[in-house]
C-alpha cells in the first residue's frame, strides 16, 4: 500500500489490484485493515486507529482512494460521495478503436444482488438505475487493436464503467465477468484521479495515481 498524502484528518493511498476495499468472504488482507495497521503503527496507536471508509473499488481494480481519520471527516466526505462533489476519473484499456474520440455513454443498469452481477436494461425495468460516464480517447494501440480511455463518472453504479463499456461493444480488456474472455488476466481499470474538498480545512484537492499499463 503507497501512501500518496496523509493529515491528521485524512489519508490517500493507492490501492493495489486484487485487494479487497474492506473485508469480504475471503477472509483475504484488505484496504481498510491495511490503512488501519499503518495508522496504528505510525502513531503508536494503543487499540484499533479509528478510519473511515467513504467510497469503494471492486477487487480487481487499482489505484487512488481516500479514507477518514475521524467520524466527522467520515461524515463530510460521505456526504461528498452522495451530492457527487466528489469527482472520480478512472484511465481503462477496451478492446477495439472507438468510433469517436469522446462520447458520453447513457444505460439503466440492473443489479442482480444473487449473483454480484449488473446489466443493461430498459429504463422501465423495476428498480433499473441510470447510469452515465463520459469518456476521452488517450491512445489507440492499432497492433493489438485496444484503445486507452480516460472516464469521467457521473453515477456511481455497481460495475458500471465495466458493464456499460461491454454494452457498448468495447469490453474492459482483461475482465473476466463482463469482457472478452481469453484478452488478458488482469482488468485494466485504474482509478486515476480523485478530486474533492477537505473536510476541514475546504480546499479543494486533486490526487493522481498513475496506471502501470499506461504512462501518459
Amino acid at each position: 500500500m503507497k501512501v500518496i498524502y496523509e493529515d491528521n484528518q485524512i489519508i490517500v493511498i493507492e490501492k493495489e489490484p486484487n485487494v479487497p476495499s474492506q473485508q469480504d468472504k475471503t477472509g483475504d488482507i484488505d484496504v481498510l485493515t491495511q490503512v488501519k495497521q499503518y495508522v496504528k503503527e505510525k502513531y503508536n496507536k494503543k487499540g484499533d486507529a479509528y478510519i473511515g471508509l467513504v467510497h469503494r473499488l471492486d477487487r480487481p481494480v487499482g489505484g487512488v482512494m481516500v479514507f477518514a481519520r475521524t467520524s466527522k471527516s467520515a461524515a463530510r466526505l460521505s456526504e461528498q460521495v452522495r451530492n457527487k462533489t466528489l469527482q472520480k476519473t478512472y484511465i481503462a484499456t477496451v478492446d477495439g478503436k472507438l468510433p469517436s474520440n469522446i462520447g458520453v455513454l447513457e444505460d439503466y443498469l440492473y443489479k442482480d444482488e444473487r449473483n454480484n452481477f449488473s446489466k443493461v436494461v430498459d429504463k422501465n425495468k423495476k428498480n433499473a438505475k441510470l447510469a452515465k460516464l463520459e469518456y476521452e480517447l488517450l491512445d489507440y494501440d492499432a497492433k493489438r487493436d485496444l484503445s486507452v480511455v480516460k472516464i469521467k463518472l457521473y453515477t456511481g453504479r455497481h460495475h458500471q464503467i465495466r458493464v456499460q463499456f461491454a454494452h457498448f461493444g468495447y469490453s474492459l480488456y482483461g475482465d473476466q465477468k463482463y469482457g472478452v474472455r481469453g484478452r488478458g488476466k488482469q482488468i485494466r481499470l485504474w482509478a486515476y484521479e480523485l478530486t474533492f474538498e477537505h473536510p476541514v480545512t475546504k480546499e479543494v484537492m486533486t490526487f493522481r495515481s498513475i496506471p502501470p499499463f499506461w504512462k501518459g
